[in-house]
């Protein structure tokens, strides 16, 4: 307990850099919630605009803001409903049609459009459609990398067969460098997306309990073949 008070600087050090996670979450928490009542609360202009929508069901202005609210949640939800039925496409193509070629406004619209774009990946259903595997640079023998096949067909250079492989150097968002190596350096691991996801984001700790090829269950030339290594 002396030690603590040895160096009080160190100790203060300590208890900041403890609190300064919590701190700077109820900060961002109270900046969004700021934020968001100046765009939509019932004193702005997009508020107002609620409350004139609810004045057709609710007499004072409280409740008038409250079922506009919730009118426009509802009308945001149908539209929803009607881009997941398939409809996304025509939208997007009308929009394009109609906005695009408007001089500055369309710049506005595809700007706009890409930043949409980055929340709407589909980036984790495109991961659990790709297979862990070992790639042994070098040949087998060599260095092991755990990594992602987005495809079993293979590609032809120079007269060889190369597999495409994802070596990811961020899990989460999820990024990497695309590889293409001999066909056969490559290996399917004896695990699936989940368990390949928990040893990049523990750094390899878990490694130990998934890392074991497939080698002695199936030969790499049997592993070729399966994945079409004879094409």
């Amino acid at each position: 307990m002396s030690s603590l008070f040895r160096n009080p600087l160190q100790t203060f050090l300590a208890g900041l850099l403890a609190l300064l996670p919590l701190a700077l979450t109820v900060a961002a928490v109270i900046w969004v919630g700021s934020l968001v009542h100046t765009l939509v609360g019932p004193g702005s202009s997009m508020g107002q605009l609620l409350v004139s929508i609810g004045l057709a069901f609710a007499m004072d202005e409280a409740g008038a803001y409250f079922l506009g609210f919730l009118v426009v949640i509802l009308c945001i939800f149908v539209f929803g409903v009607l881009v997941q039925s398939g409809m996304k496409s025509r939208l997007q193509a009308m929009g394009d049609r109609v906005f695009r070629k408007v001089p500055f406004i369309g710049s506005l619209y595809d700007l706009s459009h890409r930043f949409i774009s980055i929340f709407d990946r589909q980036e984790g259903k495109d991961i659990k459609n790709m297979s862990p595997v070992w790639c042994f640079f070098g040949g087998h023998g060599g260095t092991a990398v755990l990594a992602l096949m987005p495809s079993d067909e293979l590609v032809e250079l120079n007269g060889r067969s190369y597999r495409a492989i994802l070596v990811p150097t961020a899990p989460i968002p999820f990024g990497g460098g695309l590889l293409f190596v001999p066909a056969e350096w490559v290996l399917p691991a004896a695990f699936g997306v989940e368990a390949f996801t928990s040893v990049y984001v523990s750094m390899g700790v878990t490694a130990p309990h998934f890392a074991r090829t497939r080698r002695d269950a199936e030969s790499p030339e049997a592993f070729q073949g399966r994945v079409g290594g004879d094409h």
